[in-house]
């Protein structure tokens, strides 16, 4: 089984940053990251069930939202090798927000089988990079 966990704290309230990245169809948050993000069906983006193409190669699909706990789960379905269908399976990544202080931190992990290392670096820089963009617009 593969996996990565990132976080990171940023300097804003935990229901800013929540209300900021909850929306799966939008990720407004992370321009220099994501440049293109298509919805697919007819789900809102709050709604389990919701689809995203991002940057026209990664296929998402919305699988958990709790407002209460602040964290949704998501899978990828498809995409550029190495997270594309042929070379991971059950792919399942999640984001959690939470209060640190005065701050927020938020974490962000994925687990999925066949454990390839070229996947986990794949994932864990574009992890970092939409962090790192989150906590840019954000604060």
């Amino acid at each position: 089984m593969g996996g990565t966990n990132q976080e990171i704290e940023i300097n804003a309230p935990v229901d800013t940053v929540w209300q900021a990245i909850r929306d799966f169809h939008n990720m407004g948050w992370a321009p220099n990251v994501i440049t293109n993000l298509e919805t697919v069906g007819d789900k809102t983006g709050d709604a389990p069930g919701a689809g995203r193409i991002l940057n026209g190669a990664i296929h998402e699909t919305l699988q958990t939202l709790d407002d209460d706990g602040k964290t949704f789960t998501y899978s990828i379905d498809d995409g550029p090798s190495p997270v594309s269908k042929d070379d991971v399976n059950n792919y399942i990544g999640r984001v959690a927000v939470e209060g640190a202080g005065e701050g927020t931190r938020v974490e962000w992990t994925s687990n999925w089988e066949n454990n390839d290392e070229a996947a986990q670096d794949f994932c864990s820089g574009i992890y970092n990079a939409l962090l790192n963009d989150m906590k840019a617009s954000l604060e």
